[in-house]
């Protein structure tokens, strides 16, 4: 039997409050002057790419005109290149530029020196707590939301 100190739904409110203030602190610090919906953009095109402007609108899950808005902007900024797409003559796909991948990289290390200073304040049983925590909730998120 499963015993809870917090009814699923009490909890359910705590963790989202807690991860959208915490994805809201490190875009605070990640800087690079891009906005979320650009950033998300470039991760995006970064992992997976290359991607047609189709592709990327479907795993942002976005509609297409506003994928192209996003990619001409980054595009105006040096962070991706479209290149001709070897299956489609016509098409072209987008990659991301070494500025792009520098500027993610940079990203990345503030957010992550972020966290890192916040768990070295922590005792060795709360940054264990806490490593349990990412576990879970790596595991809920790859499970479709049903953690065993």
């Amino acid at each position: 039997m499963r015993t809870t100190s917090a009814p699923a739904a009490d909890l359910a409110v705590r963790l989202r409050l807690a991860i959208t203030r915490t994805a809201r602190r490190l875009r605070q610090e990640a800087g690079g002057g891009l906005t979320p919906s650009l950033t998300a953009a470039l991760g995006t095109v970064d992992l997976h790419g290359p991607l047609s402007p189709s592709a990327l609108a479907a795993r942002e899950r976005i509609q297409r005109p506003t994928a192209t808005r996003l990619i001409a902007r980054l595009e105006e900024d040096g962070l991706v290149a479209r290149t001709p797409d070897p299956g489609d003559g016509r098409g072209r796909l987008i990659a991301v530029t070494d500025a792009g991948r520098a500027l993610l990289e940079e990203q990345r290390r503030r957010k992550d020196a972020v966290l890192a200073d916040g768990l070295a304040h922590l005792g060795d049983e709360d940054r264990a707590t806490l490593e349990r925590a990412a576990e879970l909730l790596e595991r809920l998120l790859a499970d479709g939301g049903r953690a065993a």
